[in-house]
């Protein structure tokens, strides 16, 4: 059990724990929440015994093991299985320990305590982390120093999930990873045999794996039961009460003032009144939760295209005359949403780069719309940005012929006020500058805009901004992120990227997910001696083939169910206001005519979404039987 209690902590002049309290159970998987610079990093670096607390106490039960991953990325020669491996280090110290013993007795409880532990099972446990991670068993066996940065810290966390400990500190998990790695990640902490805490902005991570939710606010800590969409639930009760508790209170007060107002000086009456000016003295306020304001931003409307804005051709794209991604043969029009799905090296960066004319083909032909304007966001576009010279001095650098009355607008429009564009851009936070970036990337009103990782340093607030603003935009959308939530809420349009080349992918975010699980379940039989069988490659070739049909057959009818429910949640949204028009007394002061046309919009709207409602019925239904279908 981790017991965190009354802790205080102060960085650089700021409390960042005030009297924080929380209780961590054995085997709890729990997350921990909260704005970025709230202190969330800071927590698990007090937990870890990196930091020491100004008040307060941390207790863990004795000889607990904690795990952190390793800031410093594994190098040298090593390979990645023996860095993975060398992670365990009591089965790495008993090894080294059992090859110099000469006492039969200590031998004995080496080789006792190694079967205790299973170190037989080791390096099959390693390497199918590893694989989960992306590493397949030729990369594996390469040293280190072959693998970039970003690639290592991979092993680092594959070494920390390999060692076990009793409590795993996680921040950040996904940030290295892609997709396929984040799926996989999401189902092996699902069933991790010890306690977690971690710290992630990845909406779907944080509803899959924890069964607790610790949030972190205003330097005090709160638990949760469940995952973050119940953490949301339970919260927005919470200000609900409080706000009719406020109302009431308030309420209250007026009545008791307006008694003592009437009757303070009245001789028959004064007894009454002092007694409810005492009444009112020891009437405590009622503290309410404070919501921190999130800046919201949109990107601008572009003038209207003709379809397509771009096609492809037969087209290769790659680096120094070798092609990454051959035979593309692609379309986009000005309404689409696509999402680019495929593990990371697989050319999901390069085939966008030539989209945005930041590579140019190796053959085939590129046609694009003769007015096209393409914004494009690169992963690691912050690097670019010069650290000290203002918010406003960095956008006058890429919109020279603007002044500043437009250029501070358009900064507004991404969360910037008028003070905060003087902010050196050194002093911006992660998602201050991946804010920074859009609003540049998106100066010159594009018709399509390209998102490469936009939401890597973005907390689940603005990542729902930023959602929010990619469907209102009405131009055309390109997107590679390893964040589910995100492509499953704003595109309609898959492209797999796979095998060195790009196709269309005729299903979504779950069947890519059974495509995934297939996968692995087929490169986990290959690996288990029935790689030489020609019928069992036949029968998985036939499996194969058969789900993409299956895919191919039913997509249609997924894609007018995704746009039935994104208008239904538009008219469901529309009702909401109208009723609160019509709960307005103001509005029966207008005229009969404006009530009447009010009240018509809202019998209108409540037809069109019983129409709407039994269309997407019968359509799920459609559904229903065509995958029932193709199961019998």
């Amino acid at each position: 059990m981790l017991q965190i209690n009354d802790l205080v902590f102060r960085f650089g002049g700021r409390v960042l724990f005030d009297q924080a309290t929380a209780v961590i159970p054995k085997g709890h998987r729990v997350a921990l929440i909260g704005r970025n610079g709230t202190g969330k990093t800071t927590l698990l670096r007090l937990i870890a015994g990196e930091l020491s607390p100004d008040g307060g106490s941390i207790a863990t039960p004795p000889g607990y093991r904690i795990g952190v991953v390793a800031q410093e990325a594994p190098g040298g020669d090593q390979s990645l299985l023996d860095a993975v491996l060398a992670a365990d280090t009591e089965r790495t110290g008993l090894l080294a320990e059992a090859e110099h013993a000469h006492d039969p007795h200590r031998i004995a409880e080496i080789h006792t305590r190694l079967a205790d532990i299973e170190a037989h099972t080791a390096p099959a446990r390693a390497a199918e982390i590893l694989t989960g991670l992306g590493f397949d068993s030729l990369a594996q066996a390469r040293p280190c120093r072959d693998f970039s940065g970003g690639w290592r810290m991979r092993v680092a966390l594959a070494g920390m999930l390999f060692s076990q400990p009793d409590l795993l500190l996680l921040d950040e998990p996904t940030n290295h990873l892609d997709l396929e790695a984040t799926m996989w990640l999401e189902a092996y902490l699902r069933h991790y045999p010890h306690t977690i805490l971690m710290v992630s902005h990845d909406r779907e991570l944080l509803n899959a794996v924890p069964t607790t939710t610790v949030h972190l606010d205003q330097g005090k800590l709160t638990t949760y039961s469940g995952g973050y969409d119940q953490f949301e639930r339970a919260r927005r009760a919470n200000l609900e009460r409080m706000a009719a508790m406020q109302t009431r209170q308030a309420a209250h007060r007026r009545h008791l003032q307006s008694f003592i107002d009437r009757f303070r000086y009245k001789a028959t009456k004064a007894r009454q009144a002092q007694s409810r000016i005492k009444m009112l003295e020891k009437l405590e306020p009622i503290v309410g939760i404070v919501e921190e304001h999130t800046p919201r931003f949109n990107f601008p409307d572009p003038d209207q295209s003709a379809p397509p804005l771009m096609t492809l051709e037969n087209v290769a794209v790659g680096y120094n005359d070798q092609p990454v991604l051959r035979r593309l043969n692609l379309r986009i029009d000005p309404d689409d949403r696509i999402a680019l799905l495929g593990a990371n090296g697989n050319g999901k960066s390069t085939l966008i780069k030539l989209l945005a004319k930041r590579l140019a083909p190796l053959s085939g032909e590129v046609r694009r719309s003769s007015r096209l304007r393409v914004g494009y966001f690169a992963q690691h576009q912050a690097e670019e940005l010069v650290l000290d010279i203002s918010v406003l001095d960095q956008a006058r650098l890429v919109m020279p012929n603007m002044v500043d009355e437009k250029i501070r607008a358009h900064l507004g429009r991404f969360g910037f006020s008028q003070e905060r564009v003087e902010t050196l851009n050194g002093r911006l936070s992660g998602g201050e500058k991946a804010r920074l970036l859009l609003a540049l990337m998106s100066r010159e009103i594009p018709h399509i805009i390209m998102l490469d990782e936009p939401t890597n340093h973005l907390d689940i607030d603005s990542r729902t901004a930023l959602i929010e603003a990619i469907n209102a935009f009405e131009g055309a959308v390109l997107l590679i992120s390893h964040d589910p939530h995100l492509i499953s809420l704003c595109a309609d349009r898959l492209w797999l990227v796979d095998q060195g080349t790009c196709s269309v992918f005729e299903g979504d975010m779950e069947d890519y997910r059974r495509l995934l699980v297939e996968r692995a379940r087929t490169a986990g039989s290959s690996g288990n001696g029935e790689k030489g069988s020609g019928d069992v490659a036949n029968s998985r070739r036939d499996q194969r083939r058969a789900a993409a049909e299956m895919r191919a057959a039913v997509a249609p009818l997924k894609r007018r169910i995704m746009a039935l429910e994104k208008k239904m949640a538009d008219l469901t949204e529309r009702r909401r206001k109208i009723d609160i028009t019509l709960a307005d007394p103001a509005l029966y002061n207008k005229t009969g005519e404006e009530v009447s046309r009010v009240q018509i919009e809202r019998g209108d709207v409540e037809k069109r979404l019983a129409a709407m409602e039994e269309e997407w019925l019968e359509a799920s239904a459609e559904l229903e039987e065509a995958m029932s279908g193709d199961v019998a």
